[in-house]
């Protein structure tokens, strides 16, 4: 039986009290599913926002996407995810990353690490909130047993395999970091590029009791009647994809309503993608497309 359809959308731009909590119940009109913050400096601190968004609406659960672990003492981590389960009466879905922009850290006074010690730290951040946030004994106690959902967001096999092993969700990205940046800028991987890292991921969690659910974080929405003239903007931005490989990148969803919803159908028959999140600017595009899909 297949997965229902899920849907988020990351808050991006930080705003005062009343502008926030207006946004968060426009995304519950709208039927989003999941309420979701990011982890950068320069946006919303995540718990705070997320507690907002809770008072301010009914529905929707409520997500870190993703936090960067670097940024995290898993001691201290712990009691935040806990509080903010309890303050948001358990909706709360804890995703985490392990960072990918180098001037965050620098800005921050924190090492970044190279690749493999930003995934170990992940790995033992994991194990940490396991270990405290699973103990009776452990102060504040979360609402949701047997835990938080917790979500794991990343590309190389390292993180498919943390993923594979501990995630309730796991996220893909579709793109991967411009090797030598310091920005967090990141390129796009292709269609086929994607198709690997689902079966490495498949390939990874093949011994789970309980299959995982898959994520994608979808970049743009543009509504149109002329898909080319739509992306002819985004091929500077990735000169190496002509225009039929842009218009086949999962992370950019465009054309009519229609066929939006057609190719958000086929993404879950090749990839097994039944969450998806949008970025705030595409909150309103995209609406029409989850009722579609909902309708069906």
């Amino acid at each position: 039986m297949k997965r229902p359809f899920r849907f988020g959308v990351n808050l991006v731009d930080p705003a005062p009290d009343g502008e926030w909590r207006a946004k968060c119940r426009r995304a519950e009109e709208l039927g989003y599913d999941v309420i979701l913050v990011p982890d950068h400096l320069g946006m919303a601190a995540p718990f705070p926002a997320l507690v907002a968004a809770a008072e301010a609406t009914e529905r929707p659960r409520l997500g870190t996407f993703v936090l960067n672990a670097g940024f995290w003492n898993p001691a201290l981590l712990a009691r935040e995810v806990a509080t903010a389960d309890a303050l948001t009466g358990g909706r709360l879905e804890l995703g985490l990353g392990a960072g990918y922009v180098p001037a965050e850290h620098e800005a921050a006074g924190l090492p970044f690490g190279s690749p493999r010690e930003r995934v170990d730290h992940l790995r033992r951040t994991v194990e940490e909130l396991d270990r405290l946030l699973g103990s009776p004994e452990y102060r504040p106690q979360p609402v949701q047993r047997p835990g938080v959902p917790l979500l794991i967001g990343g590309n190389g096999d390292r993180m498919l395999r943390l993923a594979a092993e501990h995630a309730d969700i796991a996220a893909f990205t579709g793109a991967r970091a411009v090797p030598g940046g310091t920005t967090g800028h990141l390129a796009p991987i292709t269609a086929g590029e994607l198709d690997e890292r689902v079966a490495r991921y498949r390939e990874l969690a093949a011994g789970r009791a309980r299959p995982a659910e898959l994520n994608l974080l979808v970049q743009q929405v543009l509504v149109t009647e002329d898909r080319e003239a739509a992306v002819r903007p985004l091929l500077d931005a990735a000169p190496h994809l002509t225009t039929a490989q842009v218009l086949e990148l999962p992370i950019l969803l465009v054309g009519t309503v229609e066929q939006i919803t057609a190719q958000v159908r086929a993404q879950r028959e090749r990839y097994g993608f039944t969450y998806l999140t949008v970025l705030e600017p595409s909150m309103e595009a995209f609406a029409p497309v989850m009722a579609a899909l909902r309708d069906a």
